[in-house]
Parts: structure tokens; sequence; C-alpha cells
């Protein structure tokens, strides 16, 4: 979530003061600028690795702070929610046998979080976004205890001035509410840096811009969100939305998002795009400044623009110009902030290498790309690799219409190839971690190609739930052996492993998919139903899409005998015979609860309300399953 603050401040006041050091930071760059005092003439990058813990049962473990006091290494660090961690890799010149170093190195870290996290009951899991992940866990309570999280949380509410929703369409659909910033929580991301000069910054960035979106395409990882099917890489619409302070407006109005591509290329300097962003976006918080970044310029030092720091980490572009101060040397560098955490750490660093390779390659072979492609190209084939990932049709330079998986192996892989060899990085590097993406892209399997055909292939096995936990743990349990994506076999439901995690609340096995009728529709229409799609019971909303009754077989068969055969030309409404005063639960309710209560009150079906919406329904069909595993598992016992 960017830059640590310890005491951030809403008030309106602090908010004003904190602006101006922000535009004092800006003018101090520009002056560093202008006098030549950011470091050139060495080529550095760096990583940044999100991740997630999960339980036993493969879903999420708010265990970080745990995990945290286990581990006692500064290269971890929170995230926004109790499930995720972060490590940061220190910055490592770009050269040599750098990848390999990065490889081993993730891999020494995540074996460190994962020795820390079985202590906890817990292991570590690299996805774009956990398939086992629900909305019963975005409580509050998993919010990380810090006050940076609390303050992002409540300014962006306020400033948003209501709930945060999602909708996104792919092969499912998705159409959700929730009251907290904790939707960002769903994923997690590998963000590579590269450092550039202050002259080259412009090409560099104009670069990366254009080739994001192969690179993209050729990492997607994140089909899954609350078990809907979406995007190749839902993230970025999920990120997008999550974050989104914007409201409607009673006549079409151009606003930006606060997650976003950008809106056009620049011309000449790093400082256009922190201008571009305070004329878009508030400032959201104010933190402590102790320094006045101009005044330290005028005693011969390098300022930290500490002001400027944080505002930018409240601004979220997918490449994110970012400013920061080594061995008392100023630097600027690029962010890239697209790409998935997994499938594999070896997938990572390919990836990293990719994107890497075809920023240095692609400013040597296309110069100013702002004279080959229009920028609202290059921001459609971000959207596009987002939504179809290798399936993805690029508008390329000079016009040329490619598909991403052709434009890839045919001319950009050559393209990362020059440009790190000519970098200086050792051949064997280059051909190792560009072989990966070749061969992942030639086969087509990518990470969220991965998933879903092992979905498909898991189809008419278990139930949701079942299916989910076993992509999870088929995902860590091949992240252990190290091989990337291409070569994984694909994840079978046993994988899963106990049956009774996937019941322990209702949401988990719920049904969805629901057929409601109004109060005022005709009974024969409700057996009619009942009858053709094997309905037991069907609920009736009202106008408002409130839950006022439900019809269950039984109503129809007493509505039956009642009338025997003096139907005539009858046509009852609903209203006649639902069952009113429901006994209800909401999706986070332990399954032990819900039997206990259909006992109690004697009732076969449940349906399920958040706030006072029907959402679901558990009828006494859906713990058939579980009845049969039991009982399979107590008779092997004897």
């Amino acid at each position: 979530m960017g830059q640590e603050v310890n005491e951030p401040n809403l008030e309106p006041e602090a908010i004003r003061t904190f602006t101006k050091a922000v535009l004092n930071d800006l003018r101090a760059l520009e002056r560093m600028l202008r006098d030549g005092l950011i470091e050139s003439g060495i080529r550095r990058f760096g990583a940044e690795q999100e991740l997630f813990l999960v339980d036993e049962g493969w879903r999420p473990a708010p265990v970080a702070l745990a995990v945290l006091d286990r581990l006692k290494n500064p290269a971890f660090t929170t995230e926004l929610a109790r499930f995720n961690l972060e490590i940061n890799l220190d910055p490592a010149l770009l050269d040599g046998t750098c990848f390999r170093t990065l490889h081993a190195r993730l891999d020494e870290l995540i074996q460190e979080a994962r020795d820390a996290c079985r202590g906890e009951g817990a292991e570590v899991v690299l996805t774009g976004t956990l398939p086992t992940l629900s909305k019963s866990d975005l409580v509050m309570e998993n919010i990380t205890p810090k006050p940076r999280y609390f303050t992002l949380n409540q300014a962006l509410t306020r400033l948003r001035g209501g709930s945060y929703r999602l909708q996104i369409e792919g092969t499912d659909e998705l159409n959700v509410e929730h009251d907290s910033v904790l939707l960002e929580a769903c994923n997690t991301s590998c963000q590579v840096h590269l450092q550039v000069s202050a002259e080259e910054f412009p090409l560099f960035y104009n670069v990366a811009q254009l080739v994001v979106a192969p690179a993209l395409a050729a990492a997607v990882n994140s089909p899954l969100l609350f078990g809907r099917r979406l995007w190749d890489e839902t993230r970025i619409a999920l990120f997008q939305q999550s974050l989104d302070t914007r409201a409607s407006s009673p006549h079409p109005r151009d606003v930006s998002a606060r997650v976003r591509f950008g809106g056009k290329w620049i011309r000449s300097s790093v400082t256009e795009l922190f201008q571009e962003d305070l004329a878009l976006f508030r400032v959201l918080m104010a933190g402590p400044v102790t320094e006045d970044s101009l005044r330290v310029l005028d005693e011969g030092g390098i300022p930290k623009l500490e002001a400027l720091q944080l505002y930018n980490s409240t601004v979220y572009r997918w490449n994110r110009p970012c400013y920061g101060v080594k061995d008392g040397k100023a630097h600027l560098r690029i962010e890239c902030r697209a790409l998935p955490s997994g499938p594999s750490v070896a997938d990572e660093v390919a990836n990293a290498a990719f994107w890497l390779g075809l920023v240095i390659g692609g400013v040597r072979e296309y110069g100013d790309v702002s004279a080959l492609v229009e920028f609202d190209d290059a921001k459609a084939n971000f959207l596009a690799a987002a939504r179809h990932g290798l399936n993805a049709g690029f508008q390329w330079v000079d016009g040329e219409t490619i598909g991403a998986a052709r434009l890839i192996t045919e001319k950009l892989l050559p393209l990362a190839r020059k440009g790190l060899l000519e970098t200086g990085v050792d051949e064997e590097d280059v051909e190792k971690y560009l072989g990966i993406v070749r061969s992942r892209v030639e086969s087509r399997l990518t990470g969220s190609a991965w998933t879903l055909k092992s979905l498909a292939k898991m189809k008419q096995l278990g139930t949701r739930e079942e299916r989910l936990a076993a992509l999870t743990a088929g995902t860590a349990k091949r992240q252990h052996a190290g091989d990337p994506v291409h070569l994984w076999s694909l994840a079978v439901l046993r994988e899963g492993g106990v049956w009774k995690h996937n019941y322990m609340r209702v949401e988990q096995y719920m049904t969805t998919n629901l057929v409601t009728v109004n109060e005022d529709e005709l009974v024969d229409l409700v057996a009619f139903l009942m009858d053709r799609e094997q309905f037991r019971h069907v609920p009736v909303e009202d106008d408002a899409h409130r839950l006022v009754g439900l019809v269950s077989y039984r109503s129809i068969l007493r509505l039956v005998a009642d009338r025997g055969s003096n139907w005539g030309d009858d046509t009852p409404p609903v209203k006649e015979i639902m069952e009113r005063g429901l006994t209800t639960v909401a999706p986070e309710t332990p399954t032990l609860e819900a039997i206990d209560l259909m006992r109690k009150r004697k009732v076969s079906c449940l349906p399920v309300l958040k706030q006072g919406k029907l959402v679901g329904l558990v009828t006494e069909r859906d713990f058939m399953p579980m009845a049969y595993d039991l009982l399979e598992e107590r008779l092997r016992e004897a």
C-alpha cells in the first residue's frame, strides 16, 4: 500500500499544510532535475513480492502479525489485510547473473515465510487472486491494525460517499457491494522496478506504457474472484474498482479513476506525471513532514521528498513513477504494478526479465513510441491483455494489428533478449528466463489457463468450495516443487484435503443461482418451475428485492389437498400460500449453528440474507454431500 506513515491526519488544516509540502517537494524535484542531481549512468532493478497466507483448509489465514513476529526480518512487512504479507527485495545491478540471484533470494525468503507460517498453522500461496477468498473474509477485523490502513479506509470511504462496488463480467458475472477498502486485499502482485536517469525517463516511461500489455498477456494469473470466472487478469478490474472514488454524475463528465493506466504520453519530464496527478486527485491524508526540501537543497543536501512520496503512494498508476534516495544519491524508477503474484517463483522472475528486457530493448528499437502508436491504442491493448491474456489482439507500432501470442514469440522475445544482453545480463540467464516465457506462450499455459483448465476438469466433482480448495492446494504444492506453470499437471479434487473445511460457513455451499417470484405472481407459475427445474423452495421478493416469503413444495401440496378438484378458473397469487416470518441466516453463519436452527425451527430451508437482501439459499439437500463424505469416512474408519 506504499509508504508507511505513523500519524496520518484527515483534518482539513493538516491536509492544506501537507499539500503545501507536496508542492514544495515538486518544486525541489524540478530544481534537482535542472541541476543534474538525479543519479545517472547506472541500471538497477528491484522487486516487491506480495503473498497470501492460508490455513489448513486453504482459506485466508489472518496471522500476518504473528508470522512477522516469528520472522524478525526487515525484508518482510505488512499489507492491507492480515492474510497478506509483502517482501521487499534489495535493489541490484541489472547485469551478470542478476536473475538467477533474484530467483535464489526469492526462494530463500519465501521458504523463511513458509517456516514461520508453519508455526501458526498456515501456508504461503503465490497467486494474483486467492480462489478460496470469500466476501466474509473482508471484515474490518482482518484489516492490519496500523494507522495508515484505517486512515486510508476512512479517507477513501468518505471521498467515495458510499459503499464500494465491484461489477466485472467475464464467463461469469460478479456484481457485489462492500463497506470498506478491504476489497483491494483480494489481489497480490509481484512488482518490478527499473532505475532510469532523469534525461531518459520520458522515453523509457512511454515504452514501459506500450510494452506492459504484452508483458501482462504472457503473465496472467488471476481468472477467479469469489468463485466467478472473470478476466484472465481480474486484478486489473478489481484494483481499479476497489479504490475508485468517482461518483455518478447527472451528465457525462470525464473523471479519472485513482487506479489507472494514464491519459497521455509524457513529453519532457517525470514531473508531468506528478503534476497531472495533483490536478486530478485530491490529497487523501496528511503525514508528518520532517524536512523543508528546498532548504535541504540550499544547504547542499539531498531531500527525501517525504510529502511527494506519500502522496504518490495514494495514486495508483499501473506504471508508477518513483523517487528515492540510496547512499546519499537521488534516483528515479519506473514501477510496474501490473504483474501478478505467482504462479511460481520461476514464472515471476521470467516475467520480470521479460518486462525489463522489453523496456530497454524497446527504447533501442522504437525510440519515441509516441510517434508510432496512439496512446489510446496502448491503453486499449492493456485492457485487452487483462481481459483475454494471450487471446488478446493488439494495435502495435505503425498501425499493425497482431495477436498477443504471435507478437510475443515473433517480435518481442527477440527484442527483450537483445535489450538484456546489451545491458550486460549473462546469456545463460537471458535464455533460461525468456525461455520460460516462450514455453508458456507457445503452450498457451499461463497461470490463468492452468487454473481454468483444472477447474473445468473438476466440473462435475465435489462442491464449488471443494474445487476452489483443490486449486489453492494444488497451486501451493506445485510452488514448492518450483517448476514453471507450463510444466504443471492439472489440479485434482483430492488435493483439497479434508472435506470438512469446505462446510465451515454457510456461504461456502449455499445456492446463489436463485430463481425468485413476486408475491402477486401466479401459484401455477411456481408449481411449473418447481416441477420442471426440480426446485423444492422458491423465495418470494417484493419490488424492492426484499425477501417477504417462501413457497415450498409442501405449500403447493397443501393447496392441492385443500382444493381437491375444485380449481375452476381460480388463479391464486403466491402471497396466499407463501410462508412468512422466515428463519434466516447470514452468509458467515457457522454450519453447526445453521443445522441447529433448522432442527429447532423444524424448517428444511434457510434463506441467506446480507443487509436485508437475499444472497443465497441453504436447504437440506445442500448437506447431502457432507453426509456422504461423513458416512464414507466413518465406514472406512470402522
